[in-house]
Formats: C-alpha cells, structure tokens, sequence
C-alpha cells in the first residue's frame, strides 16, 4: 500500500508502478518493505534538509538497492551493491531512461554502504544512503516524528524481529562471494555470522603487494 506523508507518496507514474511490481516479484517481503520504507525515509530526509529531488529517480534508487542480495542477479565477483545497481541499470535502459539518470540511480545504489561519500554527493545518491542508514541503524530516528515513524512502518512493517532478520538477508545473499566484502560493511555481517571468516587486512594487502617496499 502507498501512503501520503505531507504530500511524499510513492510516484504514481507507469514506470514507478513497474518498478514496484518488479522489486515485489524479485526479492523477499523483508527486503521489500525495506526497500519502500527507505524511499520513505530518504524522501522526508530530503524534504527536512530542504534538497531538491527527483522522487522518481529515489524511489528507483531505493527499490533496487537490494536486488543485487537475490541469486538471480548476483554475479560471482562483484559487490551485491554493484549487482543491484547494474539491475537498476538495465531495467530503467530498457524503459528509455537517459543515462544521466542511469548514472544518478545507479552510484546511490553502489554507494549506499559507503558512509560518509553519498552525503556530499546528488541529492538522490544522498538520500538513498539516508534512507538505508536510518532504517537499519536507526541514525537518524529522532529526526522523524513520531506520526511518520508510525505512519511509514504501519504501511510498511519491519516484523518483529527485523534486525536479525536483514542481518541474515545480508549473509544469504553474500557468504558465496566473501572476497567482495574487502574494505566494507558486510566483512561485519560475514564475521558475524561465518566463524570461519577471515576478514581482509588492508594493511596486510599492502605489505603483500608486488612494490619492493
């Protein structure tokens, strides 16, 4: 269901619907709503902020930036950031989207693990990584008030056990790939759950590189 927040509802456009009904068919219920409430949450994030955005292009940004989680659309070496983004990718190619567009949807997707770039970046890009940050880490949850917070999980529900739940969505969709958790937040999620981990040493790397010193 689509809600209004102070006139911010999911775009109603045929593409937008399109969008909906791909990501509903493709991933998980979790990971879903998940990924509606983060469009939620970084649109209000904008609209607090005074940002001028294109709620189409956030919505698209926001709705595929877990579709790289699904086995389908996993590759064996790349990110699950760079696999949803590639989604979204060719999903709005084929639906005529330029590519300036292409480009805006698809680093939001990529970077939206990446804390502390996205902010300084399009308003879309920063707004997807709000929108995650606060509905997985909560960063930013006094900033919502309470009839939003209430609104957006209504419409949307996390369940009652939804941290444990997305931890082990991260793992499902990424414990085949270990090596492309290197430099980023998902090493957290494999340590957690994979006792046989071992996490990647950046230092290490250096001192193994080919350069004699």
């Amino acid at each position: 269901m689509s809600i209004d927040i102070g006139g911010i509802a999911v775009p109603d456009s045929s593409l937008a619907k399109q969008v909906t009904e791909f990501v509903r068919e493709t991933v998980t219920p979790l990971l879903f709503n998940h990924s509606a409430r983060v469009y939620y949450w970084g649109a209000l994030a904008g609209r607090e902020r005074g940002l001028k955005f294109d709620r189409e292009l956030l919505y698209f940004g926001a709705m595929f930036h877990d579709v790289g989680l699904m086995k389908d659309y996993s590759s064996d070496t790349e990110r699950f950031e760079v696999d949803g983004a590639n989604a979204a990718r060719d999903f709005l190619k084929s639906h005529g989207i330029g590519q300036q567009d292409i480009d805006t949807v698809w680093t939001a997707i990529a970077l939206h693990t990446t804390p502390g770039i996205p902010v300084h970046m399009h308003p879309v890009i920063a707004l997807v990584t709000a929108g995650v940050e606060m509905d997985v880490l909560g960063l930013t949850y006094d900033q919502y008030q309470n009839t939003e917070r209430d609104a957006v999980v209504s419409a949307y529900p996390r369940g009652g056990n939804f941290k444990e739940e997305i931890i082990q969505a991260f793992y499902d969709g990424i414990k085949q790939k270990p090596d492309t958790t290197f430099g980023n937040v998902k090493a957290d999620v494999l340590t957690d759950k994979d006792p046989h981990f071992h996490r990647g040493n950046f230092c290490s790397v250096i001192r193994c590189s080919h350069w004699p010193s």
